[in-house]
């Protein structure tokens, strides 16, 4: 089995769209880099990462989470893949983008925990991985 952990991923959105994301409707993006914060404990573990970079490559079309729709629309890229092996971080790393002064996009990926949501942004790249790197300590 592979490793189990948290991860987080940055997503660049190229130029400003709409996406239709499952049961929350269509949601409007503005340009500009996403967080997205996720766990991966369960069969497979961190493996998922790479289920999102085929989703997000165009290589995989099966939908389960908010963050397959994201990954999947044009206007976005898959921008950087951080992991935390081993470590259930997926809520801390949520309140470190929301002390960041990231915005967020409510409910997104945070139907399993009391987080108002794991997508944070549009903001500065490096702001997003700098929140990151505040837990990684």
């Amino acid at each position: 089995m592979a490793d189990s952990g948290s991860y987080l991923l940055v997503v660049e959105c190229e130029q400003a769209t709409e996406i239709e994301v499952g049961a929350l409707g269509t949601l409007a993006f503005d340009a500009g880099f996403y967080a997205y914060t996720g766990s991966a404990f369960g069969p497979g573990g961190l493996s998922r990462v790479d289920r999102h970079r085929r989703i997000a490559a165009g290589d995989h079309d099966v939908r389960h989470w908010h963050i397959d729709y994201l990954l999947s629309a044009e206007a976005t890229r898959l921008a950087t893949v951080e992991t935390f092996p081993d470590r259930d971080l997926e809520c801390e790393l949520a309140t470190a983008l929301a002390e960041a002064g990231s915005d967020r996009l409510d409910e997104f990926g945070a139907s399993d925990c009391d987080c108002p949501s794991h997508l944070w942004g549009p903001t500065a790249r490096s702001r997003l991985l700098a929140a990151a790197d505040s837990v990684r300590e």
